[in-house]
C-alpha cells in the first residue's frame, strides 16, 4: 500500500516578489517627494525604445562583389591538367575505379558506337577513333522536380558522397547549401530546421519532404524522380559506405573544413557531375568557403549536354556562372583561383 501523499506546505511559501511603488520615506519634504517621483517618470521616458532613431538608422550596405583585378575568363581545353595540379587530380580520381564509376553516367546510361555521319554536327556525340559514341539514358522517362531540391552537406563526408552520386545517376538540378566543419551559416540552420547537426539533409520544396540518413533520402529520390531502382554501388549496406569514404582519401580531407569567406546574395550556379575529378576540385573550394550553388548535373549520357552545347557552342565541366559578378566561366584550375581572390576574406592565404 502507498504511503499517504505528505501535505502541502501552506504556511512555508517563498513570497511572491512585485515591484514596489516609490513611495517617500518618514518626514520626508514634499520636495524631496517630488524631485523623486519626477526621477522615477525620467527613468521610465528614458526607458522607452528610441523609435524615431531605430527608424532613422541606416542599413549595412550590402558587400559588393566583383571580379579580381585583371581578371580574364579562360578559353576553354578540354582535359588539359594545368602544370601544380597533376596530383590534385590524380588524387580526386582515386573514387572513379572505387566507386566502380558511381557517379559517372545517368540512369539507365547506354552507349553505341555509331558513324559520324549518324550524328549531325550540332548534336553533342563524344568521338573515339573514327567513331561517334551513341548515349542514350532512361532520364528522358523519368519525373523532373520542378524547383532544385536543396541538400546541405560537405565535400569530405561519405555519406554525403553517397546522395552526391545518386544526384548525378538521376540527372537532378539541387542547391547545394555546404556545411564545411566550423562553418558558421549553414550547420546552424540545419540544427534548427531539423533538430540536430547530422549530414547529409535534404529539403524537397517539390513535395515538403524533409529528411536525414544517406540510405533514405536515396531510396526517396529514387521513387520520386527515377524508376525506383538503386544502383548497385549504392546497395551494399556498409561496403557502400567503406568504399564512399576510401574515395575521399585521395584529397586528404579538403572540403571538410571552413574557410572564412564572404557569402554572396545568390547561389553560384555550376555545371558539373560527382564522377569528374576536375568538377570535384572545384566542388572543394565551393564548400570550403561556404558558397551556396547551384548544381546543374551532366553525368554522361545526361539530356543537358545537348542543351549546353546549343547554348554555348561547347560542352565541357565544370562550368560556372556567378550572378554575383556576372562572370562565366570553364576551367577548373581558374576557377578555384577566381573564387578565392573572389569570395575568401584573406586571399593571399
Amino acid at each position: 500500500m502507498a504511503p499517504p501523499a505528505a501535505p502541502t506546505a501552506l504556511h512555508h511559501r517563498t513570497p511572491l516578489l512585485l515591484p514596489r511603488r516609490a513611495t517617500a520615506a518618514p518626514g520626508a519634504t514634499a520636495t524631496a517627494t517630488a524631485r523623486a517621483a519626477r526621477a522615477a517618470s525620467l527613468a521610465v521616458v528614458r526607458a522607452q525604445p528610441d523609435t524615431t532613431a531605430a527608424t532613422s538608422a541606416p542599413e549595412p550596405p550590402t558587400p559588393e562583389f566583383k571580379p579580381p583585378p585583371g581578371f580574364k575568363v579562360p578559353e576553354p581545353k578540354r582535359f588539359e591538367v594545368k602544370p601544380g595540379q597533376q596530383n590534385s587530380v590524380l588524387g580526386a580520381s582515386l573514387a572513379i575505379p572505387l566507386r566502380l564509376g558511381t557517379g559517372v553516367f545517368v540512369l539507365g546510361y547506354s552507349p553505341s558506337l555509331v558513324s559520324p555521319s549518324e550524328i549531325p554536327s550540332d548534336q553533342y556525340a563524344l568521338e573515339f577513333g573514327a567513331w561517334k559514341v551513341k548515349e542514350e539514358s532512361k532520364i528522358g522517362q523519368c519525373k523532373r522536380p520542378e524547383k532544385p531540391i536543396e541538400i546541405y552537406e560537405f565535400e569530405g563526408c561519405p555519406f554525403c558522397r553517397k546522395v552526391r552520386e545518386m544526384v548525378s545517376v538521376l540527372d537532378l538540378d539541387v542547391l547545394f547549401y555546404p556545411c564545411p566543419q566550423k562553418g558558421p551559416t549553414f550547420r546552424p540552420k540545419v540544427l534548427e530546421m531539423g533538430g540536430k547537426k547530422q549530414f547529409p539533409y535534404m529539403v524537397d520544396p517539390n513535395t515538403g519532404v524533409a529528411m536525414y540518413e544517406s540510405d533514405d533520402i536515396i531510396k526517396y529520390l529514387a521513387d520520386t524522380y527515377g524508376d525506383g531502382t538503386v544502383p548497385i554501388m549504392l546497395s551494399l549496406g556498409l561496403l557502400t559506405t567503406i568504399t564512399a569514404g576510401l574515395a575521399t582519401l585521395g584529397r586528404f580531407g579538403k572540403g571538410n573544413s571552413y574557410t572564412a569567406s564572404k557569402v554572396p546574395p545568390q547561389p553560384i550556379e555550376i555545371w558539373a557531375y560527382e564522377g569528374s575529378p576536375f568538377c570535384r576540385l572545384v566542388r572543394e573550394t565551393l564548400v570550403e568557403l561556404e558558397l551556396p550553388h547551384l548544381l546543374h548535373s551532366c553525368a554522361r549520357g545526361s539530356p543537358k549536354r545537348q542543351e549546353f552545347l546549343k547554348k554555348k557552342g561547347v560542352f565541357q565541366a565544370p562550368y560556372i556562372e556567378d550572378p554575383n559578378t556576372g562572370v562565366q566561366m570553364f576551367e577548373s584550375a581558374e576557377i578555384i583561383d577566381y573564387l578565392k581572390a573572389t569570395y575568401a576574406l584573406y586571399p593571399s592565404s
